[in-house]
């Protein structure tokens, strides 16, 4: 299923096209929490217009019938919505298996309840840190105890719970607690999520991108706790991209497999695109699920193989790691169809050496008084109007 590759004459390769086997409906952009790393764009306080609950449910309808199963419930936080106990019962209804993306906030044991009945399957919980101290700082609000309650609620339903920690130079010291906290909680798996410096995160990667040191010693931590607790608890250690040298395959290629709708209802072939020039997606209230995913051509320019441009077009590794991210070549070479700066083949590859090299200089501000560091900048919706302006972007 998804896309295979036909090979034509210079390696332009025609996309035959599968379904979106994993929808991804981001209800809300509202969220009580302010992380520094979120994905959710930077302009989202201009992007108040969301799905009602009616159009919700035929988006659901029509992935069904086009083969998706999988059901990711996000936002921002969408536990603010008052209808999530409806969209549940509907997805449930079609044969979903659903996934809720939660900071926590709003999840009360009679939510929960009420969630559980309507067929929630699945439950995944954020945290920033180990400790309260941490935690509510990268988060600006107090919400570790919160999350801790939560954590029980959630086992108390008998949820598989996964634990998800975005892991930066702020945390990535803590992971040994960072584990030993989500075996204490009863995680069955923990998800260690290096940063994936985009939207929010990239405003702030100067401040939270880890060094070399760190990342090796977390996975040293991380392969120590993982013998020590065999099957008890699964955990995934992400890797990061500017230190690995190797791009990825975004979300699994390019309209191969994943199908976001963001808020407004505009549908993403991943929860960042909408920030590419030149593309039109468009809007589930517009156009029907089908004629978007096999038909737009925001979800069709990057398919396969046949858009790329060297030194993709002539790697080796072209069909494995499809180019790399579009979003992140955007940000770093001002070009989506640029090869992944992350990439070592990549000529631009040294704007990616050059930020681990601002990283690992910052670690030691006696030895470089010329390292500057910047604030944090939070996620809320003050600075999204200050950041983005009218018609602005910084992403």
């Amino acid at each position: 299923m998804g896309v295979s590759l036909l090979e034509g004459p210079r390696h332009a390769a025609v996309p035959v096209v599968g379904p979106p086997l994993w929808l991804l409906a981001e209800l809300t952009y509202r969220c009580p929490l302010h992380c520094v790393f979120c994905y959710n764009p930077v302009d989202f306080a201009r992007q108040e217009t969301e799905l009602s609950t009616d159009d919700w449910l035929r988006v659901l309808q029509q992935g069904r019938e086009m083969g998706a199963v999988q059901l990711g419930l996000s936002g921002g936080e969408p536990l603010v919505r008052d209808d999530l106990e409806t969209i549940v019962a509907e997805a449930r209804r079609l044969g979903y298996y659903t996934n809720l993306l939660t900071s926590g906030v709003g999840l009360t044991a009679t939510r929960a309840a009420a969630l559980k009945a309507a067929g929630l399957e699945h439950v995944q919980l954020s945290f920033q840190d180990s400790t309260q101290e941490m935690n509510d700082f990268l988060s600006h609000t107090k919400t570790f105890d919160l999350k801790s309650r939560v954590a029980r609620i959630i086992k108390d339903q008998g949820w598989p719970m996964v634990m998800n920690v975005v892991i930066h130079r702020m945390n990535i010291d803590h992971i040994d607690r960072i584990i030993a906290m989500a075996a204490e909680l009863g995680a069955d798996y923990l998800e260690l999520a290096n940063t994936q410096y985009y939207s929010w995160a990239y405003l702030n990667r100067d401040q939270l991108l880890p060094t070399h040191a760190q990342l090796r010693h977390a996975e040293a931590v991380t392969n120590t706790w993982r013998e020590k607790l065999g099957d008890r608890m699964r955990i995934f250690f992400v890797a990061p991209d500017y230190h690995e040298g190797r791009a990825k395959k975004c979300v699994n290629g390019w309209g191969n497999m994943f199908l976001t709708v963001a808020p407004d209802g505009t549908a993403l072939p991943c929860h960042t695109a909408k920030m590419l020039p030149g593309l039109a997606f468009p809007n589930v209230n517009e156009h029907s699920l089908r004629d978007i995913w096999f038909e737009s051509e925001g979800f069709n320019r990057y398919r396969g193989t046949g858009w790329m441009k060297e030194p993709c077009s002539s790697c080796e590794y072209r069909e494995q790691d499809l180019g790399g991210c579009r979003c992140q070549a955007f940000m770093l070479a001002n070009d989506p169809a640029a090869a992944d700066p992350v990439c070592v083949k990549s000529p631009l590859h040294h704007l990616v050496t050059d930020a681990v090299e601002r990283a690992e200089a910052s670690a030691v501000p006696r030895a470089t008084p010329h390292v500057k560091e910047h604030p944090l900048v939070f996620r809320d919706p003050a600075n999204s109007r200050r950041l983005t302006g009218a018609g602005q972007s910084v992403e």
